[in-house]
C-alpha cells in the first residue's frame, strides 16, 4: 500500500514490462523483515516469492527511542537482498510498509532515508490501527470464506494487533504497545529465564489488554486465528512435543508454558527446527500469548500464514479497483464533519481540470490524482470547528485522525494540503515532507489554491473555460477576452493569490484571450 509512491520511475523499459502483472509488499517489522512477490491472475494472487529475516529492529531501541547504528546497518543489510529482486518494478506496483520500531523511534528519518536509496522506494510508516486492518485483510484472504466472526491475533516485535471481523471487514481494530521483542529485553535480559519474570511478564500482558477486554468480549466470535512468527512457532513446538493434533490449544499452551520456565537461560531452550533468531524471542512471545488466552478464555487458536505483507498486497489491487478503502475514508470524514459536499464537488472538478492540463508539463505522476481528489473532498473539514482559519483545524483533523487506508506519511501530505490551500503558501510544512514528494506537493498545493479561488463564489459566478499553461515555475491562466469587464473580483482574487504563490516559487501570469 505504497502511499505517497508520486516519485517516477527510471528502470529500463524491457524489464517494466515482465513485470506488468507483478506487485509486491515488504514489512518492516520490529522482529522481522519480510517480503512477499505475486501475480495478479484473474482477480486473484500467485505467490512467486517469500523472504524473511530476523533483523531485530526494536532491539536495536535505547532508553531514549533511538536506533543504534548496529541494528540500521542489520536492516540496510536486509534491504540490499530485498532490492536484487524489485528491478524492473514500478513504484505503485511495491508496498513498503514500516510498524512498531520505526513509530518510536526518534531517528526513523535517519534509517528511512538511508533505507529508501539501497531499496529505490518509498517507506511508509503505518499506525497501529492500520497494521491492524491490513493484518485482518491478509488473514480473510488466506482464509476459508466462511461466515461468523473471527477474532484475530497478530504478536510481533514492538505490538500486537487484536481484531474481530466477519469474511473480509474488519469490525474492530486495536493495537496495544506489546511485542516479543520489548518484553525479551523487559522481562528476559540477558538471557536469564526464572518463572518469576515469566508470570510477571504474563501479569504485563493482562494489564494492557484491561483496555480492550471488555469491548471485545461483548462482541464476541465464533474462532481464533493467529498470525505471525511467534504463533506459527507455538503451534509447531506444541505439535512436536506431541501437546497438541493441531492448533494452539490452552492445555498445551500450559504445558509449553511449564516446560520453558524449567530451564534457566533462553539458550537452553532446543525445539525442532527452531531457528536461534526466533529462540531469543519466543519465551517472551509465549508469555504474551499466555495473558492473551488467559484474558479471553480462548480455547483454541489456529494459525493462519496471512499477514500484513499479504494484506498489502491486496490493499495495492484495491487502491486501483472500486473497492479503495481510502476513498471510503474520506467519504466518511465528509459526512463526520459535515462537509458541504456541492462546494467540494466544484472545488475538485475544477482541481482535476487544471490537472489534466499541466500534469505532463510538471511531470506529475499518476497517484497525484488521487491526492488532489482526497484533498479537494476534505480542504473544508476545518469548518465544522471554526471559520476562523479553518485551514489549520482542517489540517489537524486529517493529521491527527484514525484514518484507514492512509499510513502517516498519506495523512502528513493531506494535511499539508489542506493547510496550504488558502491565505499562507506552506513552504515550511512542504519541506518537513519526505524529499521523494516535496516537489509534486508544492505543484499539488497551487492546483487546490486555484481551484478554491476559483470557486470562491460557491457556485454564485459562472465560470468560463479557462486554458492551463504550466511550466517549471510559472502557471498561466488564459480567460475568455473581456470576461474580467463583467468578473472584476475573480481578478482582484487573482492578483491576491498571484502574490501567495510568489512566496511558493510559482509565477501566476493572468492572460486572455
Amino acid at each position: 500500500m505504497p502511499d505517497i509512491n508520486l516519485q517516477e520511475s527510471n528502470l529500463v523499459e524491457p524489464e517494466l514490462e515482465s513485470r506488468q502483472d507483478q506487485i509486491a509488499a515488504i514489512d518492516l517489522g520490529s522482529n522481522s523483515f519480510h517480503m512477499i512477490i505475486a501475480q495478479k491472475l484473474q482477480g486473484e494472487l500467485r505467490t512467486l516469492e517469500k523472504r524473511g529475516e530476523k533483523v531485530q529492529l526494536g532491539a536495536g531501541l535505547n532508553e531514549q527511542g533511538y536506533l543504534s547504528e548496529e541494528a540500521m546497518q542489520r536492516g540496510i543489510k536486509c534491504l540490499q537482498g530485498f532490492a536484487k529482486h524489485l528491478r524492473g518494478f514500478k513504484p505503485e506496483a511495491v508496498s513498503v510498509l514500516a510498524t512498531n520500531a520505526l513509530r518510536v523511534a526518534r531517528n526513523r528519518s535517519e534509517f528511512i532515508s538511508r533505507a529508501e536509496e539501497v531499496l529505490g522506494f518509498q517507506i511508509e510508516v503505518i499506525a497501529g490501527r492500520e497494521e491492524a486492518r491490513l493484518i485482518y485483510l491478509g488473514v480473510s484472504h488466506t482464509e476459508a470464506d466462511d461466515g461468523g466472526k473471527r477474532l484475530v491475533i497478530d504478536i510481533g516485535g514492538g505490538s500486537t494487533e487484536f481484531i474481530i471481523g466477519e469474511r473480509f471487514e474488519a469490525d474492530v481494530l486495536e493495537s496495544l504497545f506489546m511485542g516479543c521483542v520489548s518484553y525479551t529485553r523487559q522481562f528476559f535480559p540477558d538471557g536469564d529465564i526464572s518463572e518469576l519474570n515469566f508470570h510477571r511478564a504474563v501479569a504485563r500482558a493482562r494489564r494492557e489488554l484491561l483496555e480492550i477486554q471488555k469491548a471485545y468480549k461483548d462482541i464476541g466470535w465464533s474462532e481464533v486465528i493467529g498470525s505471525s512468527g511467534t504463533i506459527r512457532a507455538t503451534e509447531h513446538a506444541l505439535i512436536s512435543m506431541g501437546w497438541s493434533e493441531q492448533g494452539i490449544t490452552r492445555e498445551g499452551l500450559s504445558k509449553l508454558c511449564q516446560w520453558l520456565t524449567s530451564h534457566k537461560k533462553i539458550s537452553d531452550i532446543d525445539l525442532p527446527d527452531f531457528k536461534p533468531q526466533r529462540q531469543q524471542v519466543f519465551i517472551a512471545g509465549v508469555a504474551i500469548l499466555k495473558g492473551i488466552f488467559d484474558t479471553f478464555k480462548i480455547k483454541v487458536m489456529h494459525y493462519s500464514d496471512g499477514a500484513l505483507r499479504e494484506g498489502a498486497l491486496w490493499d495495492l489491487v484495491g487502491h486501483s479497483g472500486h473497492q479503495d478503502v481510502r476513498q471510503r475514508t474520506v467519504t466518511a470524514m465528509q459526512q463526520r464533519f459535515h462537509v458541504n459536499e456541492k462546494q467540494a464537488k466544484r472545488v475538485k472538478k475544477h482541481a482535476l481540470k487544471i490537472l489534466d492540463q499541466v500534469e505532463k508539463d510538471w511531470k506529475l505522476p499518476n497517484s497525484a490524482r488521487n491526492w488532489l481528489l482526497w484533498a479537494s473532498e476534505l480542504h473544508e473539514v476545518g469548518l465544522s470547528i471554526t471559520h476562523h482559519q479553518f485551514q489549520k483545524h482542517g489540517a489537524y483533523l486529517v493529521q491527527h485522525s484514525d484514518m484507514a487506508g492512509f499510513t502517516r506519511q498519506g495523512q502528513e501530505l493531506l494535511a499539508v494540503l489542506i493547510r496550504g490551500h488558502r491565505r499562507k503558501f506552506p513552504n515550511t510544512l512542504i519541506e518537513t515532507l519526505s524529499s521523494v514528494v516535496r516537489k509534486q506537493a508544492r505543484y499539488l498545493c497551487v492546483i487546490l489554491r486555484l481551484a478554491a479561488v476559483l470557486n470562491h463564489s460557491r457556485g454564485a459566478v459562472e465560470l468560463p473555460e479557462i486554458e492551463y499553461q504550466g511550466k517549471k515555475s510559472v502557471l498561466t491562466l488564459v480567460f475568455p477576452q473581456d470576461w474580467f469587464k463583467q468578473n472584476p473580483l475573480m481578478l482582484d482574487d487573482l492578483k491576491v493569490e498571484a502574490n501567495y504563490l510568489k512566496a511558493g516559487g510559482i509565477e501566476l501570469v493572468i492572460a486572455e484571450d
